[in-house]
């Protein structure tokens, strides 16, 4: 008799916390599994580390041979960017269709369409964080009809909240609680309804919680000690230990000699990337092309910083409003009106102040009443000079994204392609100048390049020429920058951000309890999901499976 292979994703849970809570009595379900099966650690890529694992995972391949980077796609004949949404199985399927012998049920995975040939049910977009697709189900009826039955995700495609505002975010983990309860019905449903040979699923609100309460939960943050107060108890650790539940109740629906794998294909962490990579780097390459110019939260290098920006203005204004209220307007009646006019007469003129009349930036409230895709990205707010530009910073939340404006390629390039190679040095020489201006730490950890040849134009490469990698020491609210000044203090947007590491936990055939695996890789995902469903590899996988040893069929 074959036997299921049940399969449960944390998004973007981090190891270090799963294993604390495990270790402090939290989290029962999952450290029973680890006791009676294998426990390990798994890497992902460090560049496009936001983006791109639950693609990995779909397919078993590297962003490198599927060319899927980003749900953000640059479009260098009119330097604009937009929404792609998820990668289309154009070469590649996801795993879980490969075989089509064995009968599977897909329940709201992250960044994923559903799959046409599938032999089985699938569900998706129903409360994924980023789902990147519309929400639908083959059958198409089964959707609504989970919907109907227990209702819908209260938050889906609006799964944050500002981290300042605190009634916002306790309504937003009420609404995460009620989402993790839902979608556990949903699976305990399905999983009863058939002998599946593979079920999956992926609880998404762990992702969520870990970007908008990092700083309420753990001490790395440093608006950890000031907020902490603001919960009775641990918010994210409230979210993890109902999902633990959760996965307690499906498991007891499903059948008992099932094999289990729960995973994180990445993590989480103190947030080192947002900041750097959405308002730093656009800026530091706007004063890079035009030094002197300012665009953003000018300061004096070296001076003393200020407080953290968490005042009731900012709790009122909102992050994006906030951040555009630090732009340097050259208009100087403007700017001057604006420093001495409540914030409320600055928002009853918005048209005149939001106005880009002799400004280098545009508004992002002007660029979403005009329709510009992305007009909450910074980056996106410089935009207008980046035919004017040897480089800029494209759209991100991930590491930092660099492409240079090049002749033969951009639509007005300026780079002559000899030149390539010269200012791409330039910039990352420039780039180690730029420190967290609290604690002198270099913000940049390394730097990759994406291209030998400038003119390769291989629908393969990301758009990014150069990836700027952050360090991950400090949380840097302000940045000093050799010979461009100081950018900031500038406000927190989310408070957790991504890392590189996940996890897995495996009770199955080929583990002995209470053992370990090896460090894999994101890309040994499929491999070993395909393995204990004894399912035959497809030759273009980039992993392996982690567990080796025969897994016996009946």
């Amino acid at each position: 008799m074959k036997r299921t292979v049940i399969a449960i994703g944390l998004d973007a849970a981090d190891p270090s916390v799963i294993e604390k809570w495990m270790s402090q009595g939290y989290l029962k379900n999952i450290r029973q599994l680890r006791d009676q099966g294998a426990y390990g650690r798994l890497k992902t890529f460090d560049h496009y580390r936001a983006e791109t694992p639950w693609t990995t995972f779909l397919t078993g391949c590297s962003p490198k041979k599927t060319g899927y980077w980003s749900p953000i796609k640059y479009y260098q004949e009119t330097y604009t960017a937009d929404t792609v949404q998820a990668y289309d199985y154009s070469h590649y399927k996801p795993f879980y269709a490969v075989d089509s012998s064995k009968r599977v049920a897909i329940v709201d995975m992250p960044h994923a369409r559903l799959c046409e040939d599938l032999n089985g049910v699938q569900m998706m977009a129903w409360g994924a964080h980023s789902p990147q697709g519309p929400s639908e189900s083959s059958p198409a009826p089964l959707f609504q009809e989970m919907v109907e039955q227990y209702g819908e995700h209260p938050v889906l495609r609006k799964d944050g909240a500002d981290t300042l505002n605190i009634p916002a975010l306790k309504t937003l983990l009420k609404h995460l609680k009620t989402g993790v309860e839902r979608r556990a019905q949903i699976c305990q449903d399905l999983i009863q309804r058939e002998a599946w040979d593979f079920f999956l699923t992926v609880f998404g609100e762990t992702h969520s919680v870990g970007h908008y309460f990092w700083h309420f939960s753990q001490p790395d943050h440093p608006w950890h000690e000031e907020f902490q107060a603001c919960f009775d108890t641990d918010p994210m650790l409230e979210i993890f230990e109902a999902i633990d539940r959760g996965i307690g109740d499906i498991l007891a629906k499903a059948p008992s000699d099932a094999q289990v794998v729960v995973f994180a294909a990445h993590g989480m962490g103190a947030n080192t990337m947002d900041l750097p990579s959405l308002v730093y780097l656009p800026e530091f390459m706007y004063r890079f092309n035009f030094p002197e110019k300012r665009g953003i939260a000018p300061g004096t290098e070296g001076t003393k910083v200020g407080k953290y920006i968490a005042d009731e203005e900012a709790q009122k204004n909102g992050w994006a409003k906030t951040v555009w209220n630090l732009h340097r307007d050259p208009n100087l009646v403007r700017r001057f009106l604006r420093s001495v006019l409540p914030q409320r007469a600055v928002n009853r003129f918005a048209d005149y102040f939001d106005s880009p009349e002799g400004s280098d930036l545009r508004s992002p409230f002007w660029l979403k009443k005009h329709g510009v895709p992305q007009p909450f990205q910074p980056a996106i707010w410089y935009s207008s000079m980046w035919p004017q530009m040897k480089a800029f910073a494209l759209p991100s939340f991930s590491e930092g994204y660099i492409r240079i404006n090049l002749k033969g390629r951009e639509a007005q390039g300026i780079v002559d392609p000899s030149e390539y190679h010269a200012v791409c040095d330039e910039i990352i020489t420039a780039l180690q100048g730029m420190k967290d201006a609290r604690t002198g730490q270099p913000m940049v950890e390394r730097v990759e390049r994406t291209r030998q040849n400038p003119l390769d134009n291989d629908p393969n490469l990301p758009d990014a020429d150069i990836v700027v990698i952050w360090q991950e020491k400090t949380v840097a609210d302000a940045v000093d920058i050799e010979g461009l000044g100081r950018i900031g203090p500038v406000p927190f947007l989310r408070t957790g951000s991504h890392r590189a590491d996940g996890f897995i936990v495996a009770k199955c055939d080929g583990v002995e309890a209470g053992s370990s695996l090896e460090q894999g890789h994101s890309l040994d995902l499929a491999p070993t999901l395909m393995h204990l469903m004894d399912a035959p590899l497809p030759d273009y996988f980039d992993g392996k499976p982690l567990i080796k040893t025969p897994v016996p069929v009946a």
